[in-house]
Order: C-alpha cells, then sequence, then structure tokens
C-alpha cells in the first residue's frame, strides 16, 4: 500500500526547493499525486522518493558484479520482456514530455529498448543464475541503466564465430558488423541501430552510452565515426549500459 507525503516534507527528504518539485511535476521529471482532484493537494509517494535518492549506476553494477546471486529490488526488477516492455512503455509516456526532447525522445526510449530487447534475445533458456534485467532511470540526471547477468557478448556471439577471442573483439563486432538475422547469430544486431542512433550528426541533443560486457567497455557519443574499447578495471559476466542526456 502506498504511503504518501507531503510536498513540504518531499522537499526536506530530497534537499530541494518546493518551486522545484513543482517544476519536476510539470515536467514529468517526479510526478505527484492530486489526492483530491485537479485542484488538490500534491502528494508524494515515498517509495517514489526513495527510488529518486539511489545512485541507480552503483546500484546496476553492485548487483551484476556480486559474488553472491540474487533478484534486484522490485522497482528495478523485469523478470521477463512483457514486464521490461510496460516499464519501458512508462518511461517513454515521462521522457516524452521532458522540454527539449519532443523530437528527441524516441532515439532514446528506442535504444534502451534494442539494449534490454538484446538482454532477453541472447539469454532466454541459458541464464547463469539469475534471470532477467536490472532496468531504472533518474530524469532529473538524465540518467537510465540496464544491466543483466547474462552469458556477455563474447560467449554469444562465439557460437557463430569461433574465432573470438576477447571480449574487446565481440563488442567491435556487435556494434559494427551486421552477423546474421537468425538467433543466436543475431546478438548485437540492436547494438548497431544502437550506435547509429547515438553517433549522428544530425541529433538535436547529445546522447551518450557507456557499455560493458565482460573486461571490455565502451562510451559512445554524437558525431564518434571509431569506437574506442577499453579494458574495465572490475570485469564481470553479463552486460551493463549507462545512457546519459
Amino acid at each position: 500500500m502506498k504511503k504518501f507525503i507531503s510536498i513540504g516534507e518531499a522537499a526536506k527528504i530530497l534537499n530541494v526547493s518546493i518551486d522545484t518539485l513543482r517544476r519536476w511535476d510539470k515536467t514529468g521529471i517526479l510526478k505527484s499525486y492530486r489526492l483530491g482532484g485537479e485542484r488538490g493537494h500534491r502528494y508524494y509517494d515515498e517509495t517514489d522518493l526513495t527510488l529518486f535518492g539511489i545512485d541507480i549506476l552503483e546500484e546496476a553494477r553492485n548487483w551484476a558484479t556480486s559474488s553472491v546471486p540474487h533478484e534486484p529490488e522490485n522497482d528495478f526488477y523485469c523478470i521477463d520482456s512483457s514486464v521490461f516492455q510496460a516499464k519501458l512503455g512508462k518511461l517513454e509516456n515521462r521522457i516524452k514530455i521532458i522540454p527539449g526532447l519532443e523530437n528527441e525522445f524516441s532515439l532514446i526510449t528506442s535504444s534502451v529498448g534494442e539494449i534490454g530487447n538484446n538482454s532477453f534475445d541472447h539469454n532466454i533458456g541459458s541464464w547463469p543464475d539469475i534471470r532477467g534485467i536490472f532496468f531504472a532511470y533518474n530524469l532529473e540526471k538524465r540518467k537510465i541503466i540496464l544491466a543483466d547477468r547474462g552469458q556477455g557478448v563474447l560467449t554469444t556471439l562465439k557460437r557463430v564465430r569461433p574465432d573470438l577471442k576477447t571480449d574487446g573483439e565481440a563488442l567491435l563486432l556487435a556494434f559494427t558488423e551486421k552477423i546474421s538475422g537468425r538467433a543466436p547469430e543475431s546478438r548485437g544486431n540492436g547494438l548497431k541501430y544502437v550506435k547509429r542512433a547515438i553517433t549522428q550528426d544530425s541529433n538535436e541533443i547529445e546522447i551518450k552510452l557507456f557499455f560493458q560486457t565482460g573486461d571490455a567497455e565502451l562510451f559512445l557519443k554524437k558525431g564518434d565515426k571509431d569506437l574506442d574499447i577499453k579494458k574495465s578495471k572490475k570485469p564481470f559476466r553479463g552486460c551493463l549500459a549507462l545512457i546519459t542526456f
């Protein structure tokens, strides 16, 4: 059952002004509830406030790298693709009303969709421990995070490209070459769409992507032509993606 908090208490919890909360409500960053109708006072769900203050990147990384397998918190957990699509739809509804994103929101949400779908499409029936993905966002900080404890890109692509030896080689292949239209070989074809969507010069805003799998990571932004793939300081088996805008 939801526990509602007044706008004044919510401002104290988040250490922001009431005017800031009203602005976030109007732009869809942090929505309030009008318990007395449209003219009623603003109230906030206590759970929404708790999640809003969490460092979602740290939460996702800790979950993905934990030596003790466990499901993420319910608010961050998509156990299957239907749950993910429902949450992605909610994200799109919130992001498209943010000023300045009216023409670009679809690039962000479609990129998120491709990354999340990759996790489900290429781990189905083969999750090493915890099935599903971690999916969370903080629109005030313009961050969206996805992570999984799946097999990783290298293991998936080696089914069709057994010559691959490193996570870096697999990551380069996934973002630059069309592999096949057949599962499981289609792994990465969606990542090429993500690369095009983020790097195209015509974008009105700058969307950035950090992506890690195994011990390899890359960073993409508007205008990038080549991939700069580096060794990760803290490798893990699955995948993690951070989109900022």
